[in-house]
């Protein structure tokens, strides 16, 4: 873990454990893959920014056979648009009880708790996120992830939080550097 060390900051052997089991990366989105905010224009209209270097870490992620998906609390086009775009197979909107997308993921790739990795922002993630083997809280997430979350990333959520965690599992799985595509 010597290469992740050096790139964003120490972590412990038992943070290298669980990275390396992960086989599903489960996303919230807004604060995670956004800061956040969402622009709205005069005529209803959405904006959210998106980093490009969280969608390159997806699509390795995608390459290397972790699966990838997103469980957000809201609807928007632009999210599904964004994600169709990093062929994230599993997108979950609307999902003011992120529990039941949960379950629906795991039974459905059959898959044990410690092969699941979330990240998140806020409150409504930990319900999710206490019941994977890797929780992960994005650097300005609420407090109270920060306390209990596993891992906790050096980069702020919509500034490339979530590639930071893609190299996490890539560098642990001995992964890394496979990709060779595009952040689309």
């Amino acid at each position: 873990m010597s290469l992740f060390n050096e790139l964003y900051h120490p972590i412990s052997d038992d943070i290298c454990a669980k990275a390396s089991a992960i086989r599903l990366l489960i996303c919230d989105v807004d604060g995670v893959f956004s800061d956040g905010r969402i622009y709205l224009g005069n005529n209803g209209e959405e904006l959210k920014a998106f980093h490009t270097r969280d969608g390159f870490g997806i699509k390795a992620l995608r390459q290397a056979g972790i699966e990838v998906a997103i469980i957000t609390g809201r609807n928007s086009a632009i999210v599904q648009q964004r994600m169709t775009s990093l062929t994230v197979p599993y997108i979950y909107q609307g999902q003011e009880n992120k529990l039941g997308a949960f379950a629906e993921l795991q039974q459905q790739l059959q898959l044990k708790p410690e092969h699941i990795a979330y990240i998140g922002d806020d409150l409504a993630d930990w319900t999710v996120m206490q019941h994977c083997g890797l929780a992960v809280a994005v650097n300005d997430a609420h407090p109270y992830l920060i306390k209990h979350a596993h891992f906790v990333t050096s980069i702020a959520g919509g500034h490339g939080a979530v590639r930071e965690l893609a190299d996490l599992l890539l560098i642990s799985q001995n992964k890394f550097g496979l990709f060779d595509g595009s952040s689309s």
